[in-house]
């Protein structure tokens, strides 16, 4: 039977990643990377150099495929995602079938958490069910770029006895949720941020968290909303690419 783990590596500093990650990584023989262009050759790098750093056996290897784009600028996001999925899909099916033999152990390192933001898991779901061969696969977690965000701005995710909410920014642009004084923003390619200007927020932004290129701000929304606009599109003009979160909190009256 062929094995598949699913290795939540963190999200960048390799001192993030978990013992049981860490013993994950040395039972794998294949490690599955998708490349995703020359901008981002450097999540490629770091991934190897994670593995160079916490396997301590010789003999593994890597296997690249050219990953496939999402098709932008339509209206129905969801389709989209779907699509690049299946996409994505097929490719990891060809790796899978054709580099891993029966039984060894294939991997693939996710960012983060393969439970947040991240659709491998689901990729892997529908391999296995759909495979003539049999296949097992575990799921390992990591400590997400969320957890990294707050642990650098030494902040709770929520205030006491409050909920919280973790949303893409493109739900946040439809208002700020009735009832929740915090939520924790992905995918933010519109500053959305900036709508609340006028209220009384906080915001923890940071971008690269946990990794050499890390850049952290704080403070009310109206007063740092624009040196985070500005600081987020000089440094995605530099690098090619950016990830980057932050927490929204609502002020209460004392706070205010």
């Amino acid at each position: 039977m062929k094995t598949l783990l699913i290795i939540g590596i963190g999200a960048g500093d390799p001192d993030f990643l978990t013992v049981q990650a860490i013993k994950a990584l040395n039972r794998v023989d294949v490690f599955f990377l998708m490349d995703k262009g020359a901008s981002k050759d450097s999540l490629i790098h770091l991934r190897k150099h994670i593995c160079e750093r916490f396997i301590e056996q010789p003999g593994y290897r890597f296997v690249e495929a050219e990953c496939p784009e999402r098709v932008r600028g339509v209206a129905d996001y969801r389709a989209s995602v779907v699509d690049l999925n299946q996409d994505k899909q097929r490719v990891f099916e060809q790796m899978v079938h054709h580099e891993l033999a029966e039984g060894e152990v294939g991997g693939f390192l996710v960012w983060g958490d393969p439970a947040l933001y991240d659709s491998t898991l689901r990729i892997v779901e529908d391999i296995v069910q759909a495979s003539p061969e049999p296949i097992t696969y575990e799921v390992i977690p990591g400590i997400t770029s969320l957890q990294a965000l707050a642990a650098r701005h030494k902040v709770c995710f929520n205030s006491i006895g409050q909920a919280f909410q973790v949303m893409p920014a493109r739900r946040l642009a439809e208002g700020f949720p009735e009832g929740l004084d915090s939520v924790l923003v992905m995918l933010d390619a519109r500053d959305t941020y900036c709508l609340f200007v006028d209220q009384e927020m906080d915001i923890y932004w940071g971008a690269y968290v946990g990794t050499a290129d890390e850049v952290l701000i704080a403070g009310k929304v109206g007063e740092v909303a624009e040196e985070i606009r500005s600081t987020r599109a000089e440094l995605r003009e530099r690098h090619g690419w950016i990830m980057d979160s932050y927490l929204l909190r609502r002020r209460s009256a004392d706070e205010a």
